[in-house]
C-alpha cells in the first residue's frame, strides 16, 4: 500500500494530480484543499503528499492530501456507511478540513448539510458515527477553529421552542453563522429570526 510519495507534479487539475515519481507517473484524485495548496506551489516544484491507496474489484486508486490530518479525516469518512472515496473527497473538497472536523465533533449537522451533495441524512450520520472518533483530532485545533457547536444548538432549540421547525431553525442557525462567524448568542438569534420572518 502507498502511504506517501515525494516527486514533481507534471499535470494538475483541480480534479488530480500526475506526479512523477522517479520516471514513473502517479495518478491521485486530490481534494480542492490540497489542489489549492499544489497551485500556490507553482509548477514542475517537488512536494511531498500523503496517500491513500483504495483498493477494488476492478481498479486500483490512489488519493493524494497536503496533510496527514486530512488524509486521516478522509480514511474516517469513507468508514461511515454509504460514503465512498469518491463522494469523501467531494466532502474535502465542500469545507476545509479544520472546519469539517470542528463541524463533526461538534455534532453540527446544519453546517455539514451545507456542504454540496450532503444532505441531512449523511450528515447526521457522519456525526453519529464519527463525533467520538475524530475527538483527539478536534483536541489539536487552534482555539479559534473550534465553533461554538453547543451554542449553536442551544440556538435550534430557543427556535424550536418558538414554533419554528427544527430542519428550518438548523437552516437558518447555520446561514446566521457563516454571516457572523463572530457574533454573539443574541446576535445570531436575531439574524436567524429574521432569516425565518422572510422564508
Amino acid at each position: 500500500m502507498i502511504g506517501w510519495l515525494r516527486g514533481t507534479p507534471r499535470r494538475l487539475t483541480p480534479e488530480g494530480l500526475l506526479l512523477e515519481v522517479g520516471g514513473v507517473g502517479y495518478q491521485l484524485h486530490v481534494p480542492l484543499s490540497t489542489f489549492y495548496e499544489l497551485q500556490k506551489r507553482g509548477a514542475e516544484r517537488p512536494i511531498e503528499l500523503f496517500v491513500h491507496t483504495h483498493v477494488r474489484e476492478d481498479a486500483l486508486e490512489l488519493y493524494g492530501f497536503w496533510t496527514e490530518r486530512e488524509r486521516t479525516l478522509f480514511e474516517k469518512l469513507i468508514a461511515v456507511s454509504g460514503i465512498g472515496p469518491r463522494l469523501a473527497r467531494v466532502i474535502l473538497s465542500g469545507m476545509a478540513p479544520d472546519d469539517l472536523l470542528a463541524a463533526i465533533a461538534g455534532g453540527d449537522v446544519a453546517r455539514l448539510s451545507t456542504i454540496p451533495g450532503i444532505g441531512k441524512k449523511t450528515a447526521d450520520r457522519m456525526v453519529l458515527e464519527l463525533r467520538d472518533k475524530v475527538q483527539d483530532l478536534a483536541a489539536e485545533l487552534p482555539e479559534e477553529a473550534r465553533p461554538a457547536a453547543t451554542e449553536d444548538h442551544d440556538l435550534v432549540l430557543a427556535l424550536v421552542n418558538l414554533g419554528y421547525r427544527e430542519r428550518q431553525a438548523e437552516e437558518a442557525v447555520a446561514a446566521s453563522r457563516r454571516d457572523l462567524p463572530e457574533a454573539e448568542f443574541h446576535e445570531v438569534l436575531r439574524a436567524s429570526l429574521k432569516r425565518l420572518s422572510r422564508a
